[in-house]
């Protein structure tokens, strides 16, 4: 809608109860503008208005007047502050927490960091309720370590925040939130359970047998890039300390890998590009584990007690049962002596109690 000789053009043909037309000064086209009316606390009529960016389009400026009727316009819309997301940008951002915590303790930090940024980046940390952590702290009871370590993480940033960010936060919504604590080793898989992986869902088999090939932590394991895969190689990753080295790659599980649909970066992928997380495959394997109780029974144990965790156990015992020095379990699973020696120990009281009982028993 253009004209000359400063003559105005007539006005468009939509009409709405707030929607007012203006003809600027230098302008050569009206401006639609949404506007509205409220009284303040002294009764004082005030009137606002805010501008609606249609460019001549009919179907945009209906979307862009009703926005601003419920008040979901860009331009009515203020800005959150001191979300969980910003606090986490800031953290990371900040060399002080670079250089006071060692590799691993950060590593664990981000992973926290990150399953608080899926479900709540975007969310005010002043809106976080200490009824909100403790029930999100109960409903992962069945992965102890894994809920105290977001108690812990939600402490660290609320902390941080508070005290070096100054934020306007009040009391640490995770403070005093009694955590599980330190919990018992976890078990090796007994040969029965070992027996029921390959009828496992697919995800749990993969995990299961990634984990027990290559000794690595279940949440390294579920990670795994098909790239790791070369020959009659692996690449492993240290978590704790942020290697990543070559391993002999058991025939077992090259066979399982080379027979898995191609086309995906990572062996258990969540799409092209992405792997699963280690808390979907885990959630995937309690589902299973569950049904495995009548049968454990049968064999006189409880099916509850173990954990993806028990079947890098079972490797280190298997190695150490196969006769390996603690020098060479190390280089495959990549734990300390101080580890491989107390798994060596149980492999061991393990053998000799059934030669004990075989030359007893002749």
């Amino acid at each position: 809608m253009t004209t000359s000789n400063n003559k105005k053009p007539p006005k468009p043909k939509v009409s709405r109860e707030r929607l007012k037309w203006v003809w600027p000064k230098n302008g050569t086209d009206w401006v639609p503008y949404h506007r509205f009316t409220w009284s303040d606390s002294s009764g004082k009529r005030k009137e606002k208005a805010v501008r609606l960016q249609w460019e001549g389009d009919l179907r945009k400026l209906d979307e862009e007047y009703w926005a601003a009727e419920a008040g979901r316009h860009p331009s009515q819309v203020k800005p959150t502050k001191y979300t969980w997301r910003e606090c986490i940008r800031l953290w990371r951002s900040d060399p002080k927490k670079a250089k006071k915590l060692k590799a691993s303790t950060r590593n664990s930090y981000n992973r926290e960091f990150e399953k608080i940024l899926d479900k709540n980046g975007d969310k005010p940390m002043p809106s976080t309720s200490r009824q909100a952590v403790r029930r999100k702290h109960a409903s992962l009871a069945d992965t102890p370590r894994a809920a105290d370590w977001m108690l812990q993480t939600v402490s660290l940033l609320w902390n941080y925040a508070k005290d070096t960010l100054d934020w306007p936060l009040g009391d640490n919504p995770a403070a005093k939130i009694e955590k599980f604590g330190a919990q018992k080793e976890f078990p090796s898989w007994p040969d029965w359970l070992l027996n029921e992986l390959p009828n496992a869902p697919d995800k749990v088999h993969i995990a299961g047998e990634l984990i027990r090939g290559t000794g690595q932590r279940p949440s390294a394991a579920v990670k795994t890039p098909c790239s790791a895969f070369e020959g009659e190689w692996v690449t492993v990753q240290d978590e704790k300390g942020g290697n990543t080295f070559q391993i002999y790659c058991p025939g077992r599980l090259r066979n399982l890998i080379a027979n898995l649909p191609k086309g995906n970066a990572h062996v258990l992928a969540k799409s092209k590009t992405t792997a699963l997380s280690y808390s979907a495959v885990e959630k995937e394997f309690r589902t299973w584990r569950a049904t495995l109780t009548e049968l454990a029974n049968a064999h006189g144990d409880d099916v509850m007690k173990y954990s993806l965790h028990g079947l890098r156990k079972r490797a280190c015992v298997e190695l150490a049962e196969a006769g390996c020095s603690d020098s060479e379990i190390q280089a495959v699973t990549g734990q300390s002596l101080v580890t491989v020696a107390k798994y060596r120990k149980e492999a061991n009281r393990k053998k000799l109690s059934q030669t004990a009982q075989t030359r007893r028993a002749e």
